[in-house]
């Protein structure tokens, strides 16, 4: 997938709102593979809304998006299958990982299904983010911010055309911050592809292409 557009999105929720300012909602623009772009909202404001759109599993919005040409209200369950395999991978904000498997259980459990990450990548991934001491740790028995780098890898252990993040780093500091940006950068220019962060205060340290106003 190399574009996504938007063409007068608007969740219905927001239907009736009258003068509403955003960069976002009832505009039409796109996402391009390959660049990098950042979504500033209040809490509110339909944040996790777009997210959810995108990776398809919310239809509650009037107007149109559209993946290389394709209207995806017309998409049939197998090709959402393939398109979250192959074309999209989501940090969810509420990271949805499972709190009574380990941290690398919760990796492995996708990285089984896609076979994307050699075993000594993944232990590579979770020495750099600082979190090798916690691969045996259940989830549930970790810190939300030693939570999100665990679904941060997890959401790397397959391969993607665009890479949404939903919050990515709200729980970290910004040593950690950075590594994360460092790694996540690393992983989008391996395979072309373009990155949608969401953040409404502490923003992951890239250079992006564009800022949106949500």
């Amino acid at each position: 997938m190399d574009k996504i557009i938007f063409r007068n999105t608007l969740p219905l929720i927001f239907s009736d709102e009258k003068g509403l300012q955003s960069d976002v909602w009832l505009q039409d623009f796109s996402f391009e593979k390959g660049k990098s772009y950042l979504i500033e909202a209040n809490s509110g404001t339909g944040k996790s809304s777009l997210c959810s759109y995108i990776y398809g599993y919310r239809d509650d919005y009037s107007g149109d998006i559209i993946f290389n040409n394709v209207n995806i209200r017309r998409f049939k369950a197998r090709h959402w299958d393939k398109v979250r395999n192959t074309e999209i991978s989501l940090l969810f904000q509420e990271l949805c990982l499972f709190p009574e498997l380990t941290a690398l259980e919760n990796v492995q459990l996708k990285n089984n299904l896609t076979g994307y990450k050699e075993s000594r990548q993944i232990h590579e991934m979770f020495d750099l983010l600082g979190i090798a001491n916690k691969k045996d740790s259940p989830v549930a028995k970790m810190s939300w911010g030693q939570q999100q780098r665990v679904a941060l890898i997890r959401c790397l252990c397959q391969p993607f055309d665009f890479l949404v993040l939903d919050e990515p780093i709200s729980h970290l500091d910004d040593e950690n911050a950075s590594t994360v940006a460092i790694l996540l950068q690393r992983e989008a220019w391996q395979q072309g592809a373009g990155i949608v962060a969401t953040s409404i205060g502490k923003h992951l340290p890239l250079e992006y292409t564009k800022t949106f106003a949500l």
